[in-house]
């Protein structure tokens, strides 16, 4: 026993799969703040309850922090922040309350992928987001406001920005897109307002793209790029015209 915990300090990896007699494993366990050469925390699908410990911002060689399909609860640590090597943290799918911490726009750039769909969230989000530049963003599926126009820059670099089903409210009109990475663009089920811009059409690789049940948005869906693959469904519920819907009069 001595043998393994001696070992268990030098781990870089961590998957925590309990028993399938275990029902209700309980919290994150203080003793994982002993792995200081940790880099992977893999806990998902194990009912795992309780808080997100504060003290996971101590283990600095962390890259990797996935904590999704579990139950955990509470608001989001700030400490996460102080990880400057943290390349993605996945909390989505818990039980997960209150606001992105605000200290999250001090990550190390270009920042972690963001996955925090799935949650009950809620609040603004910092606008010191639009600092980062990571890959993915998911904050779909919960109760976040306001404005999110800072994640939005033809500058980043951003694949896959996923909105969601929130409450979000902000002019879509003058906004700019990442033109050659960009490929998923889901903004359903928002107060978002405004026009669709026609720097769109200079997205060149977009696969998803979802601006239903925004009844504010309006004016003629511009013509070219990837707008008019996409099928009326994804512009459903809006004052939009032009194709694919119905001409404008």
């Amino acid at each position: 026993m001595r043998r393994d915990k001696f070992l268990l300090l030098w781990a870089t990896s961590l998957t925590w799969s309990p028993s399938p007699s275990t029902s209700s494993p309980g919290p994150i366990q203080p003793t994982i703040a002993k792995l200081a050469k940790l880099k992977s925390l893999f806990i998902t699908y194990t009912n795992i309850s309780g808080p997100i410990p504060a003290f996971l911002g101590q283990l600095k060689n962390l890259e990797l922090i996935k904590l999704s399909f579990n139950n955990l609860s509470g608001p989001i640590p700030s400490t996460l922040s102080q990880l400057p090597n943290l390349g993605s943290l996945q909390l989505d799918r818990n039980k997960l309350t209150g606001p992105i911490p605000s200290s999250f726009g001090a990550f190390k750039k270009p920042g972690p992928d963001l996955i925090l769909s799935h949650n009950q969230l809620s609040g603004p989000i910092p606008a010191s987001l639009g600092n980062l530049n990571p890959d993915r963003v998911d904050l779909s599926r919960n109760k976040l406001e306001g404005d999110a126009s800072m994640l939005f820059s033809s500058k980043k670099t951003t694949q896959i920005l996923d909105l969601s089903r929130n409450k979000f409210e902000f002019d879509l009109s003058h906004l700019t897109f990442p033109k050659q990475s960009l490929i998923w663009l889901d903004l359903n089920h928002n107060n978002i307002y405004g026009n669709i811009p026609v720097a769109l059409t200079t997205v060149k690789y977009l696969q998803q793209f979802n601006v239903s049940y925004n009844p504010r948005l309006s004016g003629k869906i511009p013509q070219g790029g990837e707008l008019q693959r996409f099928d009326k469904y994804a512009y459903f519920h809006t004052k939009l015209c032009g194709s694919p819907l119905p001409p404008c009069k």
